[in-house]
C-alpha cells in the first residue's frame, strides 16, 4: 500500500478524510497545529477531499494542509489516496467532523512504540462513547460480530481514528473502498504478525444521520467484507493460525492440535538443544523455553516474537547450525509442503548430535481417509493448506526415507489416525 519512508522527511503525517467540511476544518486545523507544535515534532496535514463544493480545499490550503482529489469514490478510496500522499513514519487518522478531538494526538505519539497499529478505542477499558441508542446498537453488533467470526482480541475495529506506523502497511493490498476499508486494514495487518494494541478513548458521535439506503449500503459492504475476511483469517498466510486453531471452536481443529501438541512434547523430552523447525505460530515451541524456532516466513517469526525467544529466519533445508550440535530437532507439518524433502531431512541429520532425537510429522497419504479429510477441508478453506501439499509420504516411504539417512526408527504414533509422527535416532556411530 505504501512506500517505505524516504530518508530526510517529517515525523508524522495526519490524513484527515473530508467532503464539504469547510465550518469544521476552521476548527479542527488550527487545533491540530497547536497540538503537532507542542510536540515538536516536523508534521503534515494532508486532506482527502472527496469532492467538496465547499470552500475547504481552499480553507485546507490556508491554514497549510495539503489536500489531495482521490480517485477512488468513498471513505476508504480517500484514505488510500491520502496514505499515498504522505511520507513519515507515523501516520494518524482521524474524522473532520470533530468527534476526533487532536488533544488525543499526545497520547497516541506517547504510545507509538507499543505496536504498530494504535486504535483510539471507544469499548475498550476505560474508553466511553457518546451516541444515539441506534447507532450504539450497530456499531456494537459490528465490532463484536468481527472480532467473534474472526478470532481478533480487539474491541474497536470500527474506529478511524488511528495510528499507523508506516513499515506495517508497506505489503498490504486492500479491495474495500467504504467504511469497511477500517476492518479489512487491521485484518491485513493482524495477519502479517504486526502488533495492534487499543488506547482507551472518550468519543462524541457528530449531530448527524445516515439515510436507510446509506445503512443499508454499507452494511452489504460490511458483510461482503467479513465473508473475505473470513477466507483470510483461515487462510495459510494468517501469522497466527496454528495458534488459534489449539483453542478453535470447531472440535476437530482443537484435538488435531492439541494430540499433535501432546506426541510431540512427549518425544521430545526435556533437556538438550531443541530446535523446531518450520515453527509457525504452533504452541509446541511455546511450550518449549530454550527451544530455537526457527521459520521461513517472516510473518509468522513476527507474530511469535512477542510470545518465544530465540527465532531464526532460514529454510529447513539450509539450516544456520553447525554439524552435530542439535540434541533434538522437531520438523513438524513441513515435508508435505516442499519439493524436495529428502533434503530437509538430511540437513536435519547433519545438525544433530550422535544419539540426537529427530521428531517428523506429515500426513500419512496411503490412508484413505486422510485423502477425504483433505478434500473436504480445500472445500470448505480454499486458501488454507491443503493447496500447499506437494509431497505425499506414506508410512512405508517416510519409515524408508529416514532409514536411507541413517536413523533408527523408535517409534510412530498417529493424530485422528492418518498423521503420523515419527521418533527416529541418530547413530552414536
Amino acid at each position: 500500500m505504501l512506500a517505505h519512508r524516504l530518508p530526510e522527511q517529517r515525523d508524522l503525517s495526519v490524513v484527515i478524510p473530508a467532503w464539504n467540511e469547510r465550518e469544521n476544518l476552521q476548527i479542527l486545523l488550527p487545533a491540530l497545529r497547536e497540538v503537532l507544535d507542542d510536540l515538536g515534532v516536523a508534521a503534515e496535514v494532508v486532506i482527502a477531499d472527496g469532492g467538496s463544493t465547499d470552500s475547504m480545499r481552499a480553507t485546507a490550503e490556508q491554514h497549510g494542509a495539503h489536500v489531495v482529489e482521490p480517485s477512488e469514490r468513498g471513505y476508504g478510496g480517500a484514505l488510500i489516496a491520502g496514505f499515498a500522499a504522505t511520507t513519515a513514519p507515523y501516520i494518524i487518522t482521524m474524522d473532520a467532523d470533530l468527534s476526533h478531538p487532536p488533544l488525543f494526538i499526545r497520547e497516541l505519539w506517547k504510545r507509538r512504540h507499543d505496536a504498530e497499529i494504535l486504535i483510539a478505542s471507544r469499548y475498550a477499558a476505560g474508553g466511553t462513547a457518546e451516541m444515539g441508542p441506534l447507532r450504539r446498537v450497530s456499531s456494537q453488533v459490528l465490532n463484536r460480530t468481527y472480532a467473534r467470526v474472526l478470532s481478533l482480541p480487539l474491541h474497536d475495529l470500527s474506529s478511524g481514528f488511528r495510528m499507523y506506523r508506516r513499515d506495517a502497511l508497506a505489503d498490504i493490498t486492500v479491495e474495500a473502498r467504504d467504511f469497511d476499508l477500517l476492518e479489512e486494514l487491521l485484518i491485513r495487518v493482524h495477519n502479517l504478525g504486526w502488533r495492534i494494541a487499543e488506547v482507551p478513548f472518550r468519543y462524541t458521535a457528530p449531530r448527524t444521520g445516515i439515510s436507510d439506503a446509506s445503512r443499508f449500503k454499507f452494511g452489504w459492504a460490511f458483510t461482503k467484507t467479513l465473508v473475505r475476511t473470513w477466507q483470510l483469517r483461515n487462510s495459510v498466510s494468517a501469522a497466527d493460525y496454528d495458534y488459534r486453531a489449539f483453542d478453535s471452536v470447531v472440535w476437530l481443529q482443537r484435538y488435531w492440535q492439541r494430540t499433535r501438541h501432546r506426541i510431540i512434547l512427549d518425544y521430545v523430552g526435556k533437556g538438550g538443544r531443541v530446535v523446531d523447525v518450520g515453527c509457525g505460530s504452533s504452541r509446541i515451541v511455546m511450550a518449549l523455553p530454550r527451544a530455537v524456532g526457527i521459520d521461513i516466513l517472516e510473518s509468522k517469526l513476527r507474530w511469535l516474537r512477542t510470545h518465544h525467544r530465540p527465532l531464526v529466519l532460514a529454510s529447513g533445508d539450509r539450516l544456520p547450525i553447525a554439524d552435530g550440535t542439535v540434541t533434538t530437532l522437531v520438523t513438524s507439518e513441513v515435508i508435505e509442503h516442499v519439493t524436495n524433502a529428502p533434503q530437509h531431512l538430511a540437513e536435519a541429520v547433519r545438525v544433530l548430535e550422535p544419539g540426537g532425537i529427530l521428531v517428523v510429522g506429515t500426513p500419512d497419504y496411503g490412508r484413505r481417509l486422510w485423502w477425504a479429510i483433505e478434500w473436504v477441508y480445500s472445500k470448505i478453506l480454499p486458501g488454507a493448506y491443503a493447496h500447499e501439499h506437494v509431497t505425499h509420504f506414506t508410512r512405508a516411504g517416510l519409515d524408508e526415507a529416514m532409514r536411507a539417512l541413517g536413523l533408527e526408527i523408535l517409534d510412530c504414533r498417529y493424530v485422528g489416525f492418518c498423521e503420523m509422527i515419527f521418533k527416529a535416532r541418530k547413530p552414536v556411530r
